[in-house]
């Protein structure tokens, strides 16, 4: 029997036609079929403060056990001043408290930034993976996906409208794949022959 995968996309950008939303849904369809993917709303979530720890908002709350039980998280973002967007950030930081208590521990992790520019959004890449290391969230080293020039990305229908591009991304999903089967606890134990551990 084959286990089915629930993964997280976070979407970095909050703009109503953003560029990395539709790269995130063309991710998505382009994945394995035993991938369950939920989109995370970060937009609503307070700015995190230290003085909600001892009565956190119901917002992070939410938040905090929606994310959980995920058993691998793929983040798609734009560049904004060759860093995250604040939003993203702050969905990290906001996942990562009280201390001791962060949701993203262990999850595998992969990370796609997109941007019309030639470099790709190269420097949010590299600034989230900084972060994802100190949160203990194995992100996949190899393919990477810096993708450039992402306005001219889709057709009219928000479909991938470059046949290399597409499988480039396909081939992406699927080492991503590989990348959860081998780094998510549900897959380490299936690989050791026992029972999936539950959410």
């Amino acid at each position: 029997m084959t286990e089915t995968y629930t993964v997280g996309v976070f979407v970095g950008s909050l703009r109503k036609d953003s560029l990395n939303r539709k790269l995130a849904k063309a991710l998505v369809e382009l994945a394995p079929s035993d991938f369950k993917f939920e989109f995370v709303d970060i937009a609503a979530l307070p700015h995190y403060n230290e003085d909600g720890d001892t009565d956190p908002p119901a917002a992070w709350k939410a938040f905090r056990e929606k994310v959980k039980p995920l058993d691998a998280v793929l983040f798609v973002t734009p560049e904004y001043n060759r860093s995250v967007p604040g939003v993203l950030k702050n969905a990290l930081d906001v996942g990562s408290r009280p201390y001791g208590q962060s949701v993203w521990e262990g999850k595998p992790a992969a990370v796609v930034s997109a941007s019309p520019g030639g470099i790709g959004g190269f420097g949010a890449n590299h600034h989230l993976r900084q972060s994802l290391v100190f949160l203990n969230v194995p992100a996949m080293q190899q393919p990477e996906a810096y993708i450039g020039g992402a306005n001219k990305l889709f057709d009219e229908n928000g479909n991938i409208a470059n046949d290399g591009t597409r499988k480039f991304l396909h081939g992406f999903m699927e080492a991503f794949a590989r990348w959860v089967g081998q780094h998510s606890a549900k897959g380490r134990a299936v690989a050791a022959g026992g029972p999936a551990p539950q959410a």
